[in-house]
């Protein structure tokens, strides 16, 4: 069972019954990080970081460029440790991966994330837009089904990665948990998505906020048992998300699903893409995979 405490970056799997209301970590604790001297460095950089992306969103609204089967792999550039990586899951490194924004944004969010990917060996980077204009989770989780669905037939691998960021990752567990995405997803990598709601959703009263109100009819359903889930979940939440509130909503706990809650300490919803810890936790956890850390095969090629 995944420890219902949490945790800084350590490795816990299991499935994970609904933990007690709070999870220990509430509002007021929320707002006591937001005041400490690290949330207010981090608040700079997420400053910065939202200014970067606003100027950014518009090359956003282009389609994303495909992954592409990117054959042959070079590791010159890497450093040892990275080199290490890359030789030890070559099978892992080629799987692909799928990057899903949040609400009202687009996959401009993750250019320091894919970058990021790519320089650590990973040579199939897929990114999807969704309309701003989406109305409901299950309409998107649908388009979710398709885009993974191209790319499995472009690249020959029965089974893909997911990170997604905010929104995104509530879109991508209803995809996986509650239409059978988890026959095709093996790791889905969560960045502050608010798995069991949030209640800065009351502060925008549209058919899709509603949906990511704690309690909802969406968030019950989502979060009902999802028994012999074949899909990973590494959740990363921050205790000083401004978004998600409180911040632990963030981590999951559901039954019939193997989790690895990850806290960060200190850091804006937008940054979460851009943290070269959390690129880092997602580059290893994606090759190193069962309970003990030790590399197996993730994946199908279905051309091999």
């Amino acid at each position: 069972m995944a420890s219902q405490q949490p945790y800084d970056g350590t490795t816990q799997h299991g499935s994970s019954a609904p933990a007690p209301t709070g999870r220990g970590f509430g509002v007021v604790d929320q707002v006591r990080c937001l005041a400490t001297r690290q949330s207010m460095v981090f608040a700079a950089v997420e400053l910065v970081w939202a200014t970067t992306h606003f100027s950014l969103y518009p090359f956003g609204t282009r389609a994303p460029r495909r992954g592409g089967p990117r054959h042959g792999y070079r590791i010159e550039h890497l450093n040892p440790v990275q080199r290490g990586m890359l030789v030890a899951g070559l099978a892992e490194s080629g799987t692909p991966i799928l990057l899903l924004h949040g609400f009202a944004d687009n996959h401009s969010i993750f250019t320091v994330l894919r970058r990021g990917l790519l320089r650590r060996g990973f040579s199939r980077v897929f990114a999807m837009n969704y309309s701003v204009r989406t109305k409901d989770v299950r309409t998107a989780a649908a388009q979710l089904a398709e885009e993974v669905e191209a790319i499995v037939e472009e690249t020959g691998y029965e089974r893909i990665h997911i990170v997604a960021h905010s929104l995104g990752g509530v879109v991508a567990r209803y995809y996986v948990t509650r239409l059978g995405g988890d026959e095709r997803v093996h790791t889905l990598a969560t960045l502050g998505a608010p798995h069991t709601g949030t209640l800065a959703a009351y502060l925008l009263p549209t058919s899709l906020t509603r949906q990511l109100r704690p309690g909802s009819g969406l968030m019950q359903e989502l979060n009902r048992p999802a028994p012999d889930c074949r899909t990973r979940v590494i959740a990363f939440w921050s205790d000083t998300d401004e978004v998600i509130v409180p911040a632990v909503n963030a981590s999951l706990h559901q039954e019939g699903v193997d989790v690895t809650n990850v806290r960060l300490r200190g850091i804006g919803h937008l940054s979460l893409p851009i943290l070269p810890t959390v690129v880092h936790k997602i580059a290893t956890s994606l090759v190193q995979i069962d309970s003990e850390g030790n590399q197996t095969a993730s994946v199908t090629d279905l051309s091999a």
